[in-house]
């Protein structure tokens, strides 16, 4: 509750609740977790329950399409660089 950054990556599904979020922090959820939707099929979640923690911060990450496509990105940019240094 005293942070400013709060880094959600713990490996189970929107445990980071609003209630332990600062207001004004940044959420960062690392988490994605695949859980069943009440109606049937499933639906991918992060480790922060979004709906209540976006409520308190400042700016959250959404799952999916948040820190993944970072991700992707920074790992075919130190692919390239390996490519570079290893010739």
């Amino acid at each position: 509750r005293r942070a400013d950054i709060v880094i959600a990556a713990v490996g189970r599904p929107e445990m980071v609740v609003g209630d332990w979020i600062k207001p004004g922090a940044t959420v960062i959820d690392v988490g994605i977790n695949r859980i069943n939707k009440p109606e049937g099929g499933t639906r991918l979640v992060g480790d922060a329950d979004f709906a209540s923690c976006s409520e308190v911060s400042g700016a959250i990450t959404p799952v999916p399409g948040g820190v993944g496509p970072m991700t992707i990105a920074m790992l075919l940019k130190n692919t390239l660089l390996s490519k570079t240094f290893n010739k």
